[in-house]
């Protein structure tokens, strides 16, 4: 026997050739990215922490990635395949360092690039259309690392969820090609196979959906069993739409119904994320998709999908919020500080209200990453942070931009009205973190802050401005505040 055959012992056969077939019918080889792939892959790399992550679909002969993140190749052979393994097995694998696995330990992808040292795959599977009793392993989601390492329990758990949601993709596509074919064929005539086609199809872009229909005659509602479930109701209840409508919060609920109205008036089709609230009080988020159901020319009901996000949608949002964030201070970054004060200008000139910026640099802070360390500096750094989020300064929007410099947007009136006492406050706190370098200086702040007024062009202006001041203030005296005045220019 070969090492191919040791390899898919346990999908051989007429198995392995269902499997193949399978595979095949999804037509996702060799296709573009899809966001919901990559989203799922981006997830899986961000919450466990690893350099690679990959969705993997075992063919024939190859392994080909349908969603990567820090891998260039596209596909490697099947016989170098660690989801080989993964899927013969079909259960979750964890190789805690491959050159101590008989297994693995020659494969090139070991002994060369990517220097496989730790591997983690979980098997994603689809259900045979033709007989539901059935599933086959189409590939794996699995994260990799040059580093040996093992999972914990909750990365284990992490892993194996993001493996079900690829699977419900998966499993999407093979009910949607299964509807397809039935419908070419018992002829497109067959106008309820129709609807239940058109339903995969929306299906396909979506994982753990349930399919719903309202009637426009009596504004009736017919649910699938997952919509139910979505909402925690029993089974066999028929709301109206009133009663459907009940579920979501006033803003969501004024957006369904825009879009509901806009598609019976106009035929096109709809698509809302929207936050929901189950029979239980539980707050959840959720997806709608919804089209016209037409007879003999004339609108007689609504179709659709609604599908359960919340997991994809806290993900997304934790990604959001990290990729905004200094990780040392937990601050707001230079980017997201960006993007917040352009909002700010806007804003203040659209509404002519007042807004101040105040550019803050610690002195003699590389004294003590000098002689104390890092690990002291980021201390100090971190002190910094929690001066920046006093009481008094609630309403103003702090950021790190780097090093040792942080910047402070003003737009609260109360705080305005006293801008150069605040800052001389804010300058004394800082004054006081306590850290001293072995030469006795002791760690500072300067500031330098500049008004919003006609002549502000932009972002650029308002930080030059300020960086004027601050270099003003460092002239005079370090630990003390200035404000931009055109002389100082």
């Amino acid at each position: 026997m070969t090492e191919m055959d040791h390899a898919f012992g346990a999908v051989a056969g007429n198995d392995e050739t269902r499997r193949l077939a399978m595979l095949d019918g999804l037509n996702i080889l060799d296709t573009p990215p899809e966001a919901e792939f990559e989203t799922i892959i981006a997830c899986a790399q961000r919450l466990l922490g690893t350099k690679i992550a990959l969705l993997s679909l075992v063919g024939e002969d190859r392994q080909w990635f349908k969603a990567k993140r820090g891998l260039d190749a596209s596909e490697t052979p099947r016989t170098q395949s660690f989801c080989a393994h993964a899927i013969r097995d079909d259960g979750l694998l964890v190789v805690p360092d491959a050159t101590l696995d008989p297994r693995f330990a020659d494969n090139p992808l070991v002994l060369g690039e990517p220097h496989i040292r730790f591997y983690a795959g979980v098997p994603i599977r689809a259900t045979d259309p033709a007989m539901p009793e059935r599933s086959y392993p189409m590939g794996t989601v699995c994260v990799i690392d040059d580093q040996p390492r093992t999972l914990s329990p909750d990365e284990a758990t992490v892993l194996c969820e993001l493996g079900h949601l690829a699977e419900s993709l998966l499993s999407a596509r093979a009910l949607a090609a299964r509807a397809s074919i039935l419908a070419q064929e018992r002829g497109a005539a067959m106008q309820r196979l129709d609807i239940t086609h058109r339903q995969f199809r929306q299906a396909e872009r979506m994982a753990n959906i349930g399919s719903w229909r309202l009637t426009l005659d009596d504004n009736r509602t017919e649910w699938s069993d997952q919509i139910y479930a979505i909402h925690g109701m029993a089974l066999g209840v028929k709301p109206g739409l009133e009663e459907a409508l009940a579920f979501y919060p006033p803003a969501a609920r004024s957006q369904v119904v825009d879009a509901l109205g806009r598609t019976i008036e106009t035929g096109v089709p709809f698509s809302v994320e929207t936050d929901f609230v189950t029979a239980q009080g539980a707050i959840r988020r959720i997806c709608s998709m919804g089209e016209l159901e037409l007879r003999d020319g004339k609108a007689v009901a609504v179709i659709g999908v609604m599908q359960d996000i919340t997991i994809r949608y806290r993900m997304e949002q934790q990604l959001r919020h990290s990729a905004r964030r200094d990780d040392l201070t937990g601050l707001a970054n230079r980017a997201y500080f960006n993007e917040t004060l352009d909002e700010a200008l806007a804003t203040a000139r659209r509404q002519d209200t007042r807004l101040a910026l105040a550019l803050i640099d610690l002195d003699h802070f590389k004294t003590i990453n000098d002689t104390q360390g890092h690990l002291a500096g980021d201390a100090v750094l971190r002190q910094v942070a929690t001066c920046l989020g006093a009481e008094y300064l609630d309403g103003t929007f702090a950021a790190r931009l780097g090093g040792d410099e942080f910047v402070l947007l003003i737009t609260r009136d109360t705080a305005l009205q006293d801008l150069t006492g605040l800052l001389d406050r804010l300058a004394r706190d800082l004054g006081r973190l306590g850290g001293t370098g072995e030469d006795g200086q002791t760690v500072s702040a300067t500031i330098g802050a500049a008004w919003l007024d006609r002549e502000v062009r932009d972002r650029s202006d308002l930080l030059h401005r300020a960086d004027i001041a601050l270099y003003e203030a460092k002239r005079a005296r370090r630990g003390t505040v200035s404000v931009y005045r055109r002389s100082a220019g």
